[in-house]
């Protein structure tokens, strides 16, 4: 997906350029008190992202930057190869709906894969939804939120330069023309079909200036009814007392039933239901009111289908690794369900419903296994995966005989299979023609210890015939949080490095879900610095064990994983060479002041609490930089990040600047002024932050 990108330029060491200075920062009085603890924030002023004082900011920081990427002799030999290496046919697992089956495609170097679709599996591929339509740069992307039950049309998302703000349209599938409706500020919502519309989520307009970085709230469930306008939608469900909390919507295939998920944060879940089927239904003010089926929010929750009127729920209620049950509308008290596929040693991920089977895939050791199940519980067969790797796919309609999935590794990205329900046999459908040969490569499962003596499995990806000499250069990725597993992946980037001598590990830090809610409650609340510390420990494996050494080792993350890189790199400067917190959550003290930011408090805490607050401030990136010498840091955030927005990694980048060691040594370079100049003609207003040791550059 293209996105404009701020990228934060930070510590470039002297050995390697020593004729650099960060811009100025200027420094505000602005001094917090937590429960007797006084906490500067001398970069308040960078949280508003629409001030031209932070504009100017951002500016010369992308000038910095990329007066030093415009000086690397090799920068050019790379984006050919990263070029060449993307430039490859992508298609995602087909679908069906009806009598169309849909599936994504990109030709290799498209901005947005585009919507496909035919009419029966041999019928002719035409192009069902461009993105490029919705947008003139290329950044617009595009979802399917539901299909109706004639499965004449469908509704679909669409997100402007990586927001999550979305807007929902309708379109008919056989002339492919978008209808009249239009639905404006959605947040993660889909249309959940019903009758003559369709239930969906939204939020009320945000006030003007404050559309990327404002706290959401209030989130409601409104029913639209197709052909009408968005004022006249009905609101169908709100919970005024309860402002922050996630409100989502499904019905069942039948339309017997509205399903209403609720949520106070990233994990924990809650669930209404409405019977459809009384008089009038939903169409009815005086139509009942839904009755809770499972009660919050100490445990998730997932409706995957219903028989009749029960439902088929995904769930870690007393079983940590999941367990399938049957919940019945009438009598939904937990001594009366019936449990259809019991808790297993291995994690239960996800459960997919297709051809009146269910598809359930576990996780081993990170890896996908997947087995068929009846409908009632009963275990028809394993399904024999080609290789091992992650799988995802396997749905469709009731009467399916067929259905499809992808498969992908490190090595190899996704590969199509066509699966029959009944003989349980799979054969290719689409297989990529890459632009380089996996098996020159080989990948590697192994398990350290880490601090506190709790065994971390790592993947380990390189060149075959590598020789382990202590010192390639080495990239280590990991993530640990909210109850999101890692699992083999592949991306074109990681093959340039290997095919260059370099390393890929992944570390399965505790906190996601690799093997169940007790290894995501290991990383979470006051347990985060176990997070921390695996990933710590992963590096040391890699350094003791002859794969690299610490003047080769570098570390990435994103998001939650963008605060484990900034965590790790201030908590052990000394273990890593460079540094890439990409869009991460730095300030661990106001992340939840900042749009659905406070929905993560389940998994981070809130300084608000006393007792958060301490563990919080204690290893809160922004918080804990002190005047050494960093790693060579490359900061990375994006001007439309409304999720984890910019202000985290504007106030990082310039503490890390006013306190890199040494950093008055260096001076600005000769031709700042006129890359400034050129950045600023180009409308490029994000940043890119240098601070001591290393490099970054704003369209990469």
């Amino acid at each position: 997906m293209k996105v404009k990108f701020s990228f934060i330029l930070l510590c470039i060491s002297s050995s390697v350029w020593a004729q650099i200075k960060y811009p100025e920062t200027k420094k505000i009085d602005q001094i917090d008190e937590y429960f007797g603890t006084k906490v500067e924030d001398p970069y308040r002023w960078l949280e508003d992202d629409n001030s031209e004082e932070t504009k100017q900011w951002v500016q010369g920081e992308n000038a910095l930057t990329q007066s030093f990427l415009s000086q690397i002799p090799f920068r050019e030999s790379i984006k050919k190869r990263i070029t060449a290496l993307y430039n490859f046919p992508r298609v995602s697992a087909p679908y069906r709906a009806g009598n169309y089956y849909f599936y994504t495609k990109n030709n290799g170097l498209q901005n947005q894969a585009l919507y496909y679709y035919r009419n029966g599996l041999k019928g002719e591929e035409k192009v069902l939804i461009d993105p490029a339509q919705f947008s003139k740069d290329g950044t617009a992307s595009v979802s399917i939120a539901g299909f109706n039950q004639k499965r004449d049309k469908v509704a679909i998302t669409v997100s402007q330069s990586g927001s999550d703000w979305q807007t929902m349209y309708v379109m008919d599938i056989a002339t492919r023309k978008l209808l009249s409706d239009s639905i404006h500020w959605i947040k993660f919502s889909g249309a959940a079909w019903a009758g003559e519309g369709f239930f969906y989520s939204r939020y009320d307009e945000p006030k003007k200036g404050q559309e990327l970085s404002g706290e959401n709230q209030r989130q409601k469930i409104y029913y639209h009814k197709l052909g009408t306008t968005q004022d006249k939608d009905r609101l169908t469900y709100e919970d005024a007392e309860h402002p922050r909390r996630f409100l989502g919507a499904q019905v069942t295939d039948d339309e017997r039933f509205l399903i209403l998920n609720v949520s106070e944060g990233t994990s924990g879940a809650e669930i209404l239901a409405q019977d459809l089927k009384v008089p009038k239904g939903y169409m009815d003010e005086r139509s009942k009111t839904p009755i809770q089926i499972c009660k919050g929010f100490d445990f998730e929750f997932n409706i995957i289908d219903n028989i009749d009127n029960s439902f088929i729920v995904h769930t870690n209620f007393e079983a940590p690794n999941y367990r399938l049950v049957l919940i019945n509308f009438d009598h939904p008290n937990e001594k009366e369900w019936k449990e259809l596929i019991p808790e297993g040693k291995n994690l239960l991920r996800s459960v997919s419903s297709c051809g009146g089977k269910l598809f359930c895939t576990y996780l081993k050791d990170a890896t996908s296994q997947v087995f068929q199940y009846t409908r009632e519980g009963q275990l028809e067969m394993e399904i024999k995966l080609p290789e091992l790797g992650t799988v995802s796919g396997f749905s469709g309609e009731k009467n399916d005989s067929i259905t499809f999935y992808s498969l992908s590794n490190f090595t190899n990205p996704s590969t199509v299979y066509k699966y029959n329900l009944a003989s349980g046999n799979s054969e290719v459908w689409e297989k990529a023609n890459l632009p380089f040969d996996p098996s020159e490569f080989v990948t590697k499962q192994v398990f350290y210890k880490s601090k506190d003596g709790t065994s971390i499995p790592m993947f380990i990806v390189h060149k075959k015939g590598l020789e382990m000499a202590g010192k390639s250069p080495t990239l280590l990725y990991g993530y640990g949080g909210f109850n999101i597993p890692l699992t083999p992946s592949f991306s074109p980037s990681r093959i340039l490095l290997l095919e260059n001598g370099g390393i890929f590990a992944m570390a399965n830090l505790r906190g996601g879900n690799e093997y169940g809610e007790k290894w995501h409650q290991a990383g979470m609340l006051d347990k985060k610095q176990n997070v921390f510390d695996d990933f710590i420990a992963a590096a040391e494996f890699l350094t003791k064990n002859g794969y690299t050494n610490s003047e080769n080792l570098g570390i990435i993350g994103r998001s939650n994983g963008g605060l484990l890189v900034g965590a790790c790199m201030t908590q052990r400067p000394d273990l890593f060479k460079v540094c890439f917190p990409s869009v991460g959550v730095l300030d661990m003290l106001r992340y939840h002041k900042f749009t659905i930011g406070w929905g993560w408090a389940v998994e981070y805490g809130s300084s608000e609490d006393p007792n958060q607050f301490e563990y919080l401030y204690k290893y809160s990136p922004l918080h804990n930089v002190k005047n050494t010498k960093y790693p060579s840091t490359l900061i990375i955030t994006a001007d439309h990040d409304d999720r984890v927005v910019p202000a985290h990694s504007f106030k990082f980048a310039a503490t890390l600047q006013a306190n890199q060691l040494a950093a008055s040594l260096y001076s600005v370079p000769e031709n700042y002024e006129t890359i400034k100049g050129n950045i600023k003609q180009m409308g490029i207003l994000e940043p890119l932050i240098v601070s001591g040791n290393t490099v970054v550059s704003g369209n990469l």
